[in-house]
């Protein structure tokens, strides 16, 4: 396992070309103590049975088989953990950990970010490290222990018991008050250098089950204390009095699409002086652009929730997985379908994956088409139906719904720009921009197609990414601009064009919409509408793995809830938003 770590550096060389060679002998050094803990967990087992063999009978060849076994099976899990924790980096930006667990009910979806060379890559590196390691233990380890009838029993067992001890403190992390844990091996301002420090095994073992004691997860405030610091932060009335009004009619159709991992360094990036999305970049001069847009969090299921919900995202937990919880959030859908609209949601995919179906239908959503639903003449990829298929067809549904007399609410969740990036367009040679590029021009097929049927008269468009993604590549992923994100109002239902430049995040959208469609926001007691004239200040918030990042006009900070301590800007006020809104969140999770 402290081999790893240099292995780790070299997979990932291009984000350490800048660090000074004695940063890896303090990387391998503190996280030497990990690595002990780890393997007191491997030979807590061995140490018992070897204890046991004193006064039980055991043949040399039944001990030896069980060891065998064991060992073996050891093998085969750290390999398992070691591989794909180094594949899964480059796409998380931490270290594995109980996170992947909330998605591995559904193996398929989990999956499906992963094509072929990937596959084929991690399964010879697991195999590599399987073989080595069995290897090791057969042909090294295995041989060392011996079933001898002992002179003196008692003596023997004092000093097996001793070394049982030494096991026990390595578990623990030594004698001091400090038990072993992920903070210990920080030990720079350089995150990189402290997850290359992480051991692997220990941070996806030691975080499951972790989080179910969700109040106390993050106990920075007091409980009055917290309360009066939340109420600070949100709209003192939930009456809409929005000062900018944009909508020409109070009850427009609407709908939602939402751009997968659509960050902002990618829709404003150009190549050879060629905008990766064009159609995008033309449409937000027809509506109102938000500039200062951030996303709440990394992962499709909380961004969605955040879009949807008014509900601020999750660190390590996600509560769209949570049927029974989610299912108490407020939600647009909910809200509209009491002022007489009918909803409906698309997506070319699988609606299951991550429980969306759930979520979804439990939050006011009556009508769910998804792939299942599906029959076109059109190959599907790893994730469902491209954009193109989809954006046509979501098009005519819309057309098609504007003939009815109820009004509606609809949402559309792309999938093309997701990895593995697989998709029928070839403009750009790097494979991520490709696939951004191939959306961005299927969204503007589907608005041309909108704008010319009597349907966009009366049509209020929303176009937000769920997350961004990391590009440029060397973006770190706790940082701002990691979670800026476009969101653009399109529509013949919008009075003209603007340009916002209030600083906001996806929490902030529910409360903004009703508001101007003169409908009560008091059950979204995260969301506040950002059109309001009351003085409270205005911030783009997100998490990411156990910490937060808040951004105004002035500064930004983000701050690490492992060492509990920022890691980038200090602001007070800053910190003082993000603690209190991370530690709420979990307090009503618990609640719920």
């Amino acid at each position: 396992m402290a081999i790893q770590k240099p292995i780790f550096a070299l997979w990932y060389h291009e984000l350490f070309v800048d660090t000074a060679f004695n940063s890896w002998f303090h990387v391998l050094t503190h996280g030497l103590s990990l690595d002990i803990t780890v393997a007191g967990y491997i030979t807590a087992l061995p140490a018992l049975l070897t204890l046991i063999s004193i006064w039980v009978n055991f043949s040399d060849r039944l001990f030896r088989q069980l060891l065998a076994g064991y060992f073996i099976t050891i093998s085969i899990l750290v390999s398992a953990i070691l591989s794909l924790d180094l594949s899964l980096y480059e796409h998380w930006g931490f270290r594995i950990d109980g996170t992947i667990l909330i998605y591995l009910d559904n193996p398929q979806g989990a999956m499906a970010s992963l094509d072929l060379v990937t596959a084929l890559r991690q399964g010879a590196i697991f195999t590599l490290y399987a073989t080595l390691l069995c290897w090791v233990y057969l042909k090294y380890i295995i041989p060392i222990f011996r079933v001898d009838i002992p002179r003196s029993k008692p003596l023997s067992s004092l000093l097996t018991l001793f070394l049982c001890g030494l096991c026990f403190l390595a578990i623990r992390g030594g004698v001091g008050a400090s038990v072993a844990n992920i903070s210990r091996v920080y030990f720079s301002s350089n995150q990189l250098l402290n997850h290359a420090a992480i051991n692997p095994v220990f941070s996806l073992l030691s975080t499951i089950g972790k989080n179910d004691d969700y109040a106390s997860e993050y106990p920075f405030y007091s409980e009055d204390v917290r309360s009066v610091k939340l109420e600070a932060l949100m709209s003192k009335s939930a009456t809409p009095s929005p000062t900018d009004t944009l909508l020409t009619n109070p009850r427009p159709n609407i709908l939602f699409v939402v751009l997968e991992s659509f960050g902002r360094p990618i829709t404003d990036e150009t190549i050879d002086g060629v905008a990766v999305t064009p159609h995008l970049q033309e449409l937000k001069n027809e509506g109102v652009w938000f500039e200062n847009m951030y996303a709440n969090s990394f992962r499709t299921d909380r961004g969605q929730v955040a879009i949807l919900s008014g509900f601020p995202a999750q660190t390590r937990i996600s509560i769209m997985k949570m049927p029974t919880k989610s299912s108490m959030l407020p939600s647009i859908a909910s809200t509209l379908q009491g002022e007489g609209y009918s909803t409906s949601f698309y997506y070319g995919g699988d609606l299951n994956f991550t429980n969306q179906a759930s979520y979804m239908y439990s939050t006011g959503w009556e009508e769910l088409v998804w792939q299942k639903d599906l029959n076109f003449n059109a190959p599907t990829g790893k994730w469902g139906y491209a954009d193109d298929v989809m954006s046509d067809y979501v098009a005519d549904a819309i057309i098609a719904r504007n003939s009815r007399d109820t009004p509606f609410l609809a949402g559309y969740l792309t999938l093309s720009s997701h990895e593995p990036f697989d998709v029928p367009y070839s403009k750009f040679d790097d494979p991520l921009l490709n696939a951004m590029s191939f959306t961005d021009e299927q969204i503007g097929k589907m608005i041309s197609k909108l704008k010319a049927s009597p349907a966009w008269e009366n049509l209020l468009v929303v176009l937000v990414a769920d997350h961004s993604i990391g590009y440029p590549y060397d973006l770190s992923y706790n940082e701002p601009k990691r979670h800026h994100i476009p969101m653009l109002w399109l529509g013949g239902a919008l009075k003209g064009s603007k340009v916002v430049n209030t600083y906001t995040s996806q929490i902030d959208i529910s409360a903004t919409l009703l508001s101007q469609m003169g409908i009560s926001h008091s059950e979204y007691k995260y969301s506040r509408d950002i059109f309001s004239n009351e003085k409270i200040p205005n911030f783009g918030y997100y998490v990411f793995n156990n910490g937060f990042g808040v951004i105004d006009s002035t500064s930004s900070v983000v701050y690490d809830c492992t060492t509990n301590q920022a890691i980038q800007g200090d602001s007070p006020e800053l910190i003082d938003i993000g603690k209190t809104i991370l530690q709420s969140t979990y307090v009503d999770i618990a609640n719920f």
